[in-house]
Parts: C-alpha cells; structure tokens; sequence
C-alpha cells in the first residue's frame, strides 16, 4: 500500500478494486442511487450521499480531508465530474482544478475558449431569441440544437431549415431544456480520440472510429480508427492544442472530433475515458486499460506512457430495436458464438420497454469483437448484432419522455452548480 489516499466520486465496484489494486486507500462518495453492497469489499470509507448538491459534498469533504487528508479527488463518472475538480481547487490539491473541468462539461465555454484562440473555429449561438436561432439557421444553411452540458448525445437535434429551427426552439421549451445552444451542423467523418496526459503534456492513446445513428447517437465504435497514418496524426495534434488551451493538467480526456473539408473540429471533449465500450477496446487492441491509468495519476512518480503498437482490431456495436414492449429476444447465443466475437450483452427482456433513441442510455445491449483489422472488425460487429431480433409491440409507455425526465431517472442534474431554482449555488 502506498498510502495515498484518495476521495473518489461514484464509480462502480470494479473500478474502486482497480483501485485498491494500484495501492490507493479509497474514500467513495456515492449517491443513493448508486449504492451496491459490493462497494463495501474495497472502500476503506463509503459515503451515501448526493454528490452533485455542492455545499453538501464540500462541506463532507472538509470535514473528511481535516481528520485524514487525501492527495486526489478522482472520478470518471460524468456527472461528478465539475464536482471533483471543484473540489480539487478547494481543498487546494495536485490535479485538474474547476477552470479546466468546467470548460471541458460546458459546450459554450469550449467553444468560446477555441474560437477565441482560433483552434477549428466554429460559428454558434447561444442566449438568443427564437427569431435569431431561424436567422442562424438561415446564415448557415444547418445547424444542430444541444445542451449546453450533457453527454451521451441527449437532446442533441438536427436543424436543417428555419421551420425546423423553430420547432425545435418549441421541443426545448416543452422537454424543459432551458440552457442550450445552436452551433453550425459540421459536415465530415466523426472520430474520438482517447487521451492520457501527466504534467500537462499529453499522450494519444488511440483515434476511434464512430458510426452514429440519424440523431447522433453512436452504434459502433473501431479501435484502431480506418484513417491513413498522417491522417490520425493530424487528429492528435490538433486535440493535443485543444487541451493545451483548456488547461488540462492530468489524467484521461475523450475528445470527440469531426474531420471537416476545413480540417478537425470539436464536437465536445470530457475529462474522462470514453464510454460506449471503448476502454474494452483499446485493452484489446493496445493492451491499456484507461482505467488503471487514470487511478495511477495519484501515485508518485508517474511518467508519461509508452502506447504499445495496435495489435489487430476490436470494435464494438450496440443492439437496436423498435420503440414499444418487448415481446422477445433471439440470437444472442447465436451472436456470442462467431469467432472473433468476446462479449455479447442484452439488457432488455420481455415485458420491457424500448423508448426511442434519444441517447446512449436508450441502446438496449452490445457485442464487442478482435479481428485482424478494422474493416473485419466492423463487419464481425455487424454481423453479431444483425444475429440479434429484439421484436417489440406499440405500447403508450414508450414514448419520449421530456429531457429532465429522463435525467431525473438516471438521478443525475446537468449543472450541479445551479440550484433547482437556476440561481447559482453557493459553495
């Protein structure tokens, strides 16, 4: 055991063994909604509360940190994230500080921050009126309706005319979305780029290759990405500047990227691995588990890493099926036994329901596959989930609920910072 201790926010049993496994003593925060009797084996203390009400969680912090300190406040669980490095610039602790989380979990500041530095400039608005959204639309012939924070492509909406500005202006209004933005649709293939950083320099661990679905949300991911040489390093480059201007100091980022006529541009960045299956991914594929990396920056001495060449290729895809009841679900033994194929998971059965994608969490299940290289791995992927029939019936409950709905059930807020009556919180 090392010693170092460490607060870490969320997270489930597996990871909080990781970390036990690297040599850190755990302090775990976890909502209620969180809880499992399995994180009771590896937390030397366990904590239930809400981690995203502010005051609360720094008040329980220091009182923690005042009887027996901890070096890190760890977590890559999105909605925690703001509030670790919050807590990182309050107790005054080695890490990544609430600047540089909160341009990353806000679009706009990101934005902002890129065109002001003229990194893959990017026309948006935000604040506006319904009129000047239609006048956007009109200037830039498509553009795309997101929240300003958020992840997993939730109420993310194309807008291809005034008209269609317009009614999405009205969507916002009735799925209680009140903090969005409006940014220029950018035309290109989409990759994400998995990153390791120490002391502020930072290390490319892969590009993925993304396939997503009509309303942005991904069905497939590649590792390595289809893309010539020069070509991925051109992509690093340009996310390494990225995080250079946002200050990123340590530890993972996922940055989804989009690759223009006009060269790479953002589409969001986050301190934390990617999800979607990419960590099973690139440990298949580089032998890394972002994981471990990212609980290591806590322990002495840590070096940037040296990334093992690719050795084959891995992709993952996720199981699809019409909005309504399940009535039943065939060929996941079918799936599970191709070659090359090494995880199959379902997780709807009959008698659920299916709603319509809206965001990742509506995917019902996935495959992840090895094969030689990228294109057998995708077409192995596609074949695994095409062996999978989910066949569901019309039924009233799988309808699209209003975006605060659907957060309310995952138990999570998009900005933790700003009270339910949307005055900022003081901390």
């Amino acid at each position: 055991m090392s010693g170092e201790r460490v607060l870490l926010l969320g997270g489930k049993a597996d990871f909080i063994r990781k970390a036990v496994e690297c040599g850190l003593e755990v302090v775990n925060i976890q909502k209620p909604s969180g809880f499992a009797p399995a994180l009771l084996e590896h937390c030397g203390q366990l904590h239930v509360l809400d981690y995203q009400d502010v005051p609360l969680v720094t008040a329980v912090a220091e009182a923690i940190h005042r009887v027996r300190p901890f070096t890190r406040v760890l977590t890559q669980t999105e909605a925690a994230l703001v509030v670790a490095g919050h807590l990182t610039s309050h107790l005054g602790l080695a890490g990544n500080g609430v600047e540089a989380v909160r341009i990353l979990h806000d679009k706009r500041a990101l934005r902002t921050l890129l065109n002001h530095k003229g990194i893959g400039e990017v026309a948006f608005l935000q604040g506006a009126a319904r009129e000047d959204a239609q006048d956007f639309v009109r200037r830039h012939g498509a553009a795309v309706l997101k929240p300003a924070m958020g992840s997993g492509s939730l109420g993310v909406r194309k807008v291809r005319s005034p008209a269609e500005a317009d009614e999405a202006w009205q969507w916002a209004d009735r799925s209680g979305l009140t903090d969005f933005m409006m940014e220029e649709l950018l035309a290109g293939p989409e990759f994400s780029v998995e990153t390791f950083s120490i002391g502020g320099e930072h290390t490319v661990l892969c590009v993925t290759g993304k396939d997503t679905a009509a309303r942005f949300v991904e069905v497939g991911h590649v590792v390595p990405a289809p893309l010539p040489t020069e070509t991925a390093e051109e992509i690093g480059r340009f996310v390494r500047k990225v995080l250079d201007a946002v200050g990123l100091i340590e530890g993972l980022a996922h940055t989804e990227v989009m690759l223009t006529p006009d060269g790479p541009r953002v589409v969001e960045s986050h301190s934390r691995r990617g999800g979607g299956r990419i960590n099973e991914l690139v440990q298949l594929v580089h032998g890394i588990d972002m994981d471990v990396l990212a609980l290591k920056v806590a322990l002495p001495g840590q070096r940037v890493p040296t990334v093992p060449a690719a050795t084959g290729a891995a992709a993952t895809r996720f199981v699809m099926a019409e909005p309504g009841r399940v009535t039943s679900v065939d060929g996941v033994a079918a799936a599970a036994a191709l070659p090359g194929v090494r995880e199959v998971k379902v997780g709807v059965a009959p008698g659920d329901v299916v709603r319509p994608t809206q965001w990742s969490e509506d995917r019902c299940g996935h495959v992840v596959v090895y094969a030689e290289d990228s294109a057998a791995a995708e077409r192995l992927a596609r074949q695994a989930v095409d062996a999978i029939v989910i066949r569901t019936v019309p039924d009233d409950e799988a309808i699209a609920a209003p975006l605060h709905h659907r957060l309310a059930e995952v138990d999570e807020v998009l900005d933790p910072f700003a009270s339910r009556e949307g005055r900022p919180v003081n901390t």
